[in-house]
């Protein structure tokens, strides 16, 4: 059973010499997000989804990347 639920739908438009979207006032409430701030895009199994971005997410995500590098290898192990 598929738990989305659509609440708009944008065109993709020309932005000056860039192609953008424009969101509803709905979608931007949901979001808790306004002009000048700035979205997460982060491919999922399902499609794209749209996140506010969150300065503490991103450091802990950069920590997290950092050690899945230097651990490679014991995570590879691990996951078998």
């Amino acid at each position: 059973m598929n738990k989305h639920v659509t609440i708009a739908t944008v065109k993709v438009t020309t932005v000056g010499n860039s192609v953008g979207v424009t969101l509803p006032k709905e979608v931007l409430a949901k979001l808790r997000v306004g002009k000048g701030d700035s979205l997460c895009v982060t491919e999922t199994p399902e499609g794209v989804l749209l996140t506010p971005y969150s300065a503490k997410f991103a450091e802990v995500m950069e920590a997290a990347e950092i050690i899945m590098r230097e651990n490679r290898d014991a995570l590879k192990a691990l996951a078998l």
